[in-house]
């Protein structure tokens, strides 16, 4: 009879024989594994290695071209803007930072530069709007008519417009008597702040895009109140440029609101690049352009036509009558 000891000495050499086998079988298996592992590490660093010295030499391409741009930037201006006044108008969000480089790019190019205009929060606050028109209406030259339809918005930038903008050469630099007190009102009221002196008319207007798109439930109706704006300035003056960067022309971006809007998508010309070298001298281009009777949509965004106006469309500024 098989007594006890024998199963027992039988269960053991079966667990012995599948442990040693385990032990065989991953010892066998381990190298190839490992040595896989190791080959798609060594692969996957090389590819992440590649991919940074691509964005490297993509960033040193990047920094020589605006160096490059920016050294040249006098050159490539020059005396396209001679005999021009601009003025600037800053909506909320715009970035300061480029304020300097804006004035600059204008009076590199021969323009003058009568100064900036900051539209305040306040402005474009929703429950403020009642009072920008109650001003607007105040404060209208006499002859004023506003169009069927006109929102507050549309309403205040004519009003601001006949402040800061021509479309008569011999008027430029000089104030409007009849609109005189209303860049006051709007300052002491808390709607607009005021540099250097604005109140000489330009013939040319740059207004400058937020540096991130409105949030929340007023960023549709605060987007359609600078596109009022814009597009006042634009029809009051030679011409307007609505500039910023590319986070301007995207989703939710000023620029893009203005480029959906209809009527100043075709007369108000954009420009998305800013805050580079060359989309400042962009810029000159643009107002140059819009001098001569025409508009675009420039940089790097979707709703860009081209990274700058052609040349055949942007002649030396002669005097015109509508951007």
């Amino acid at each position: 009879m098989i007594d006890f000891r024998y199963h027992l000495v039988s269960i053991v050499a079966i667990f012995l024989a599948l442990t040693v086998g385990i032990v065989l079988g991953s010892t066998v298996l381990q190298e190839p594994l490992i040595n896989s592992a190791q080959a798609t590490a060594e692969s996957i660093k090389k590819v992440n290695q590649d991919q940074r010295d691509q964005i490297a030499a993509l960033q040193a391409r990047e920094e020589g071209n605006s160096a490059f741009v920016a050294s040249a930037t006098a050159e490539l201006v020059k005396g396209d803007l001679t005999a021009e006044h601009v003025v600037v108008v800053e909506v909320p969000g715009a970035p300061s930072g480029l304020r300097d480089q804006v004035r600059e790019v204008i009076e590199l190019a021969g323009g003058t530069y009568t100064g900036r205009v900051a539209l305040t929060d306040k402005f474009l606050a929703p429950e403020q709007a009642g009072v920008v028109e109650g001003l607007a209406a105040q404060l209208s030259p006499i002859g004023t008519v506003f169009p069927e339809g006109a929102t507050p918005y549309d309403k205040a930038g004519q009003v601001l417009a006949s402040a800061l903008v021509t479309t008569a050469p011999l008027q430029a630099g000089t104030v409007n008597t009849a609109a005189s007190s209303v860049l006051d009102v709007f300052q002491e009221g808390g709607f607009i702040s005021i540099s250097d002196d604005p109140a000489k008319r330009a013939t040319l207007a740059v207004v400058v895009a937020p540096s991130t798109p409105y949030e929340g439930e007023a960023a549709e109706a605060q987007n359609g109140a600078v596109v009022s704006v814009a597009g006042a300035l634009d029809n009051a003056a030679v011409g307007a440029v609505l500039a910023g960067t590319a986070t301007a022309s995207g989703t939710g971006g000023v620029i893009a609101a203005l480029l959906d809007s209809g009527d100043e998508a075709s007369q108000v010309s954009t420009v998305d690049t800013l805050d580079m070298p060359s989309g400042r001298v962009v810029l000159v281009y643009a107002l140059r352009e819009q001098h001569a009777g025409r508009s675009g949509a420039y940089g790097i965004g979707s709703g860009a036509t081209a990274f700058e106006p052609t040349p055949s469309a942007s002649p030396t500024p002669l005097a015109s009558s509508g951007g």
